[in-house]
């Protein structure tokens, strides 16, 4: 729908109904509201999303909050999200607040101030085709609405978000997690929670943003049978028998708009209440005069909102017949009259009830009398995807062809690759309906080159099976005479795509069907890039001669024809695949060489693909300082070029969250994973991995379940990678080796390739695993459980001949650099601890193995160090080693690692002896209460209730006592209490 409109009036207003329904039951729902408003003039910006079923009073209650805050002098500004069946308008219910913002001269220095905004109210196309895409557009739309909200306290209300198109979605993330949420802004945002199925795209959305601190969710569940009976009695001035008013509270279930529709029926000469909500809104819909039905019957089809002169022109109606329609549906409650020359319909599920009554011939004219009118607007760009619906359902198929492809490229032009797949794909449904005279002409436009690209579209937007899907049907409508070279790049083209989603096999077989149908000479550039697919292809199922062999004879091509972007893609190939690799200097120069061409031709893809090479390079290398500048500069070359939900962008986004880990910056890695996640496709999920190995570090085993989740869906190698990492860890964690041992072997199973190569991260799997297959055999052998011990000694030899033979011989044949040598190193250590207990040479080893950058695993290892130190008799040094774990382990969050190293010192007698003044400045405030209860004999649960906490939270602050008093047992830690007189014995209650 385009932004709302001020035509010159031709009839007089409409009024409103005059009685406005009351809030019942709702006391508590307001309350806590009203108070978020509140918190928000104060500066505490807040989210609320308000979640019911239908018809149960979400639209009302918004509407009463909302008069509260404009009577407090906020600014209150409402966008609705519409049904418009399977592709939507993108940013439609921003469009129509920038539309409400944009008519108020209060806030024309802010509109002016982010000029990138106006393209949601149909500005020129070159704000639209900003180089920086969906990012500026949200950056502005959220600097605007904060310095709106700057100006003026405000209230941003948005309705029926179950029908929010992905665009919208995607922005309303954004806002939330980092764009307005520190300004005198309150966010409310509804939705049917009865609608949202299983695989509601919604769903998501919903369970990420109900994680950010400052967004809390509001239910409204059905009314009691009291708060109903007493609103339909509010609602009825004349005395009703309280028959009836009982017989509207069983029917109306707890549904206020079902008890409002039941009492309007109640007068109807049938006598009766049907038993379905829509028969319910019919009965009303039928008392009205025939005249105003037409008028509903037209508005419906319209959509939930209208406005004024496309209902007129549509209707057909003289003026005063119009307005007296108009009249009598606002005064029965079924429209509500808007201050913008719009109508709209009380409740969504009247509209759907009196659509679903209309004739099919009836449903189709007035569809068609809608697009056209759209069309008489000056077919606006904007209204292109409802020109689209209304000509699809009124089978003006041509048209609906036409239209499909013009929402297309302005959804393109927006920066909405999810609506520009969806429109292509409508028009790719509609493409073999519409008569070849019919279809647009000119631009070399066919059902082929249209399927390529919406599946260019579907990866742009992460969707990579989509995209492969897409290809594949691409090269289903190639006929038996099609242009060779239209036939070979369709085929490389899936090659590649296929690659993306690692159907290994099959990308090579179609980049060698694609090589053969073009012949080398004449050269040509086709041909390269048939031979650049097929090179990477044939390198990754193993025929690494044959990558080297094509990518070489290709370069040549390449330079010969002087194309630039390919010459550069070809390099890169030849130093990932050559020599040395990535990691050695004649990689890094080619990848040099290869960035600086990729950058002459404007070709961005393969710029980011040399930026990615350059910065794994250096993290492969241990150079992890080196590697950020790099992932830095390709991020930013991907979001200049609107490309960030690419393949390489995403990998360079979970790159980056990697090297945070390692260098122990945890709150940045997690504030930079939350704020990726706003704008990640559902592909690009595992880029956050690293903040699941964080919360796994931290205590939250809670991360094991979203790193599972991580395996729903087709099959996708970093998602499993990712999944693998977090999931072998928290078995670890737990002291599962059964477990440990399981997701470490189906991990690398799933990984390794057709050729046989196991994925480098085998290494690390493998010491994961160790960690707990050595506490097992330890534990049997402290049993003397010997057949125990003997089966966990071979799970270990088994797992540790992973790890060697893949630190060996890595993904490219070579040994791996220094972060796989470290893994190794603790498998190796982790192997001896579990078959003869801990050796302090080897944990030295692997410490110093570590010591290239990764903080916490270097924590890790110096912990085993001090246990096998305390073994050897070296309790002086054990010391020292946990001291610096402890201080790592506070510095990170730890909280696991911290437990594990005050268990050690406990049972090494390991803490220092400092006098009490000292050891009382190291108790907090709390544990001294905690420690006085401790020595009146009170238990865990005791404590908590005199303190008000939990038993849980008074477990931790024991251990924290036992610890820093180096106290074994909890009457140890009470007797040298007492010794240093941190305590004072408590005063006899006799006598």
């Amino acid at each position: 729908m385009s932004p709302p409109r001020a035509p010159e009036k031709k009839v007089g207003p409409v009024p409103q109904a005059s009685s406005v329904t009351p809030v019942v039951g709702r006391d508590a729902e307001l309350t806590r509201l009203s108070a978020v408003l509140e918190r928000a003039r104060a500066g505490e910006a807040r989210a609320v999303l308000i979640a019911g079923d239908a018809g149960v009073g979400k639209t009302r209650v918004l509407d009463e909050v909302g008069g509260r805050a404009a009577a407090s002098g906020m600014t209150v500004v409402t966008g609705h999200c519409v049904d418009l069946g399977d592709v939507g308008l993108p940013y439609l219910p921003f469009t129509e607040i920038l539309g409400v913002l944009a008519a108020d001269e209060r806030f024309a220095a802010a509109l002016a101030a982010h000029p990138v905004v106006e393209r949601l109210l149909g500005a020129g196309s070159d704000s639209a085709r900003d180089v920086d895409g969906r990012l500026r557009l949200f950056e502005g739309m959220a600097g605007l609405l904060a310095d709106v909200a700057d100006a003026a306290p405000l209230l941003l209300v948005l309705e029926d978000l179950h029908w929010a198109d992905q665009s919208s979605r995607d922005l309303l993330r954004f806002l939330l997690g980092r764009g307005v949420l520190r300004h005198r802004l309150a966010v409310f945002a509804s939705y049917r929670a009865d609608d949202l199925h299983r695989r509601h795209p919604l769903r998501p959305l919903l369970a990420e943003l109900i994680r950010l601190p400052a967004v809390e969710r509001l239910e409204l569940r059905p009314l009691g049978d009291s708060d109903v009976a007493r609103l339909v009695r509010q609602l009825e001035r004349r005395p009703l028998a309280e028959a009836t008013v009982r017989r509207i509270v069983e029917r109306a279930e707890g549904n206020a708009f079902y008890a409002e529709e039941l009492l309007a029926a109640t007068d109807t000469e049938s006598g009766g209440v049907p038993s379905g909500l829509a028969d319910v809104l019919l009965i009303r819909f039928e008392q009205l005069s025939d005249t105003a039905q037409q008028v509903l019957r037209t508005a419906a089809v319209a959509g939930r909102r209208v406005e004024h002169e496309l209902l007129r022109e549509a209707v057909g109606l003289p003026e005063e017949e119009l307005e007296s329609a108009l009249r009598e549906a606002v005064g029965r409650q079924l429209l509500v009259a808007g201050d913008d020359d719009t109508y709209s319909f009380r409740h969504a599920l009247a509209r759907e009830a009196v659509y679903a009554d209309l004739l099919p011939g009836e449903r189709a004219r007035l569809h068609g009398a809608f697009a056209r009118l759209l069309d008489g607007q000056g077919r606006a760009a904007e209204s292109a995807a409802e020109r689209a619906h209304h000509y699809r359902e009124s089978h003006d198929l041509a048209e609906a062809l036409t239209a499909s492809l013009e929402a297309a490229d302005h959804a393109q032009r927006v920066g909405a690759p999810a609506e520009e797949q969806r429109h292509l794909e409508a028009a790719l449904d509609l493409w073999p309906a519409v008569g070849p005279e019919a279809r647009p002409s000119g631009g070399g436009v066919d059902s082929v080159t249209l399927t390529l690209r919406a599946s260019a579209a579907a990866a742009h937007a992460g969707e990579l099976h989509r995209a492969v899907s897409l290809t594949r049907s691409a090269l289903a409508e190639l006929g038996q005479d099609a242009d060779s070279e239209l036939a070979a790049r369709v085929r490389y083209t899936l090659a590649g795509n296929l690659l993306r989603v690692d159907s290994l096999t099959s990308a090579f077989a179609y980049s060698s069907e694609a090589l053969a149908m073009i012949p080398e000479d004449p050269p040509s550039r086709t041909w390269v890039w048939a031979a650049a697919t097929h090179a990477m292809a044939a390198r990754h199922v193993g025929e690494n001669e044959t990558a080297l062999r094509v990518a070489g004879r290709a370069l040549s091509v390449a330079e010969e024809l002087r194309m630039t972007d390919a010459q550069a893609d070809l390099l890169i190939s030849l130093a990932v695949f050559d020599g040395g690799g990535r990691r050695g200097p004649e990689g890094r120069e080619r990848l040099l060489r290869a960035r600086e061409l990729a950058r002459t031709a404007g070709n961005a893809a393969v710029e980011l693909r040399a930026l990615f090479n350059l910065a794994m390079g250096c993290y492969e290398s241990g150079a992890l300082a080196e590697c950020v500048p790099w992932l830095t500069e390709g991020l930013d070359r991907a979001r200049r070029a609107g490309l960030l939900s690419s393949p390489y962008p995403l990998e360079m986004r979970y790159l980056r969250l990697v090297v945070l880990h390692v260098l122990g910056r945890w709150d940045e890695c997690v504030r930079a994973a939350a704020a990726d996640a706003e704008l990640l496709p559902a592909a690009g999920a595992y880029t956050v991995g690293p903040a699941l190995y964080i919360a796994l570090a931290r205590g939250d085993m809670a991360a094991a379940d979203r790193a599972r989740a991580l395996l729903e869906g087709p099959f996708d190698w970093m998602a499993t990678l990712v999944a693998g990492i977090a999931l072998t860890d928290a078995a670890a964690l737990r002291r599962d080796p059964e477990d440990a041992v399981r997701w470490t072997r189906s991990t690398v199973a799933a990984l390794t390739d057709e050729a046989g190569t196991r994925p480098d991260v085998t290494v690390r799997l493998a010491a994961l695993a160790l960690s707990a297959v050595a506490d097992a055999a330890a534990e049997a052998r402290s049993a003397g459980d010997e057949a125990r011990a003997r089966r966990w000694t071979d799970t270990a030899a088994e797992v540790v001949e992973l790890a060697r033979a893949t630190a060996t011989h890595g993904e490219d044949g070579t040994p791996q650099g220094p972060e796989g040598q470290a893994w190794l190193a603790r498998a190796e250590a982790e192997w001896i601890r579990a078959v003869s207990g801990p050796d302090a040479a080897a944990w030295s080893q692997a410490m110093t193995a570590f010591g290239y950058g990764d903080v916490y695993e270097q924590a890790r290892c110096r912990l085993r160090y001090a246990e096998a130190l305390v073994a050897a008799g070296r309790r002086e040094e054990a010391a020292a080693q946990a001291r610096e774990v402890r201080e790592t382990a506070d510095r990170l969050g730890a909280t696991p690692l911290r437990e594990q190293v005050d268990a050690l010192v406990r049972r090494g007698r390991l803490a220092d002896t400092p006098d009490a003044d000292e050891r009382a400045g190291v108790l907090t405030a709390r544990e001294q209460e905690v420690l006085r209860l401790l020595a009146l004999g009170r238990s865990n649960r005791q404590i908590g209730e005199e303190l008000f906490i939990t038993g849980k939270t008074a477990s931790v602050h024991v251990s924290n006592i036992l610890a820093k008093l180096g106290a074994s047992s909890r009457g140890e830690a009470v007797a040298i209490a007492y010794r240093e007189g941190l305590i004072t014995p408590e005063p006899s209650a006799s006598g």
